[in-house]
């Protein structure tokens, strides 16, 4: 904790809380913590390593879901895009599809973009093309949605997701490399990979070094490991400046009882070989985190987790409503203090 002063002969106690972070189930965790901590003490720092660019628009999913959650305008049953979206755009676009010439790229229309959720990718990529930095945009962005807390992009630089396909499918013979979008939304993540990287990160410049370093706590938010916070970790020091703080590091579990709530954690997980259960979690973050939150239902692995070198904390990690986010909040920020 810093102590700042607070009018005459007065102090308070101001926190710095990071959080590495990836989509719906970061989002949700950030908004519980705001229930239980000043947003202003937050900074979160959001992978963008999914980002991609369609219709000639920047798109950076992550970060705007969890704009749109910490703004109560989320779609609370898709979990992304704006409440009470329409869809005229991307209906229009379908008279297109007949005409595109076979290797032509114009037109997708596998990759749903709400009419609301348009004007926040004509802004950015506006916004980008005059030369502004994503971190410039991400916090106009979010100063205009009035969230409060602070978001901060991975890196200012280009890094993509790029997995391949462990045997022939729809999406291409074996050994294809394709982008995370198109696994995740045009395959629905439905197709077996084999191997995932992350093109630009060796060179890319990480944003968040210095919160890293003087963050009172750091909490590795419920995101998937391998494609949410992995790209974050691919950077140039990142690792580093967690591992140096490990005892101030707290991550939370997205896998409960062998399966991700929601995304393909749990398969992706299995098919890099790594086990989909909270030891193979623990696995992955115990060089740069000491205490690993997990759920009732894996109550029973608690050992196995401690033995992985971590402290294990048991306690309701499905963010169902907004109350349990909190509590989660606040059992994360205790751990890290």
């Amino acid at each position: 904790l810093a102590l700042g002063a607070h009018g005459s002969g007065s102090l308070r106690l101001a926190l710095v809380i990071a959080v590495l972070a990836g989509g719906v189930g970061a989002a949700r965790f950030l908004r519980g913590l705001v229930r239980s901590t000043q947003a202003s003490e937050i900074t979160a720092i959001v992978n963008t390593a999914d980002d991609t660019v369609l219709h000639g628009l920047n798109i950076s999913p992550d970060i705007d879901t969890v704009t749109y959650t910490l703004a109560n305008a989320i779609d609370p049953v898709r979990g992304w895009g704006l409440e009470n979206e329409t869809w005229t755009a991307m209906e229009a676009l379908g008279r297109y599809v007949a005409v595109r010439p076979p290797l032509s790229g114009a037109a997708p229309n596998w990759f749903n973009l709400g009419d609301k959720d348009l004007a926040t990718h004509f802004y950015r990529t506006a916004r980008l093309g005059e030369g502004a930095t994503l971190d410039q945009v991400t916090s106009e962005i979010a100063s205009a949605w009035d969230i409060g807390v602070r978001l901060v992009p991975m890196t200012n630089d280009r890094v993509r997701t790029i997995v391949t396909l462990a045997q022939d499918c729809s999406a291409g013979p074996a050994g294809t490399e394709i982008s995370f979008q198109e696994y995740f939304v045009q395959h629905r993540h439905a197709v077996s990979i084999s191997k995932v990287r992350f093109e630009g990160a060796e060179s890319a410049r990480p944003l968040g070094l210095e919160i890293l370093r003087d963050a009172d706590a750091i909490i590795i938010a419920p995101s998937n490991p391998l494609v949410s916070i992995a790209p974050l970790r691919a950077m140039a020091g990142v690792d580093e400046a967690l591992i140096k703080r490990r005892n101030s590091v707290v991550a939370i579990s997205p896998i409960v009882a062998g399966a991700a709530l929601k995304g393909p954690a749990d398969r992706l997980m299995t098919e890099l070989g790594h086990d989909a259960s909270v030891v193979g979690v623990a696995r992955l973050y115990s060089p740069i985190c000491s205490t690993l939150i997990i759920d009732a239902a894996d109550e029973h692995l608690a050992s196995a987790v401690e033995a992985e070198g971590m402290r294990c904390v048991v306690t309701n990690t499905i963010m169902s409503t907004p109350e349990i986010s909190e509590q989660l909040a606040k059992t994360a920020l205790e751990c890290a203090s």
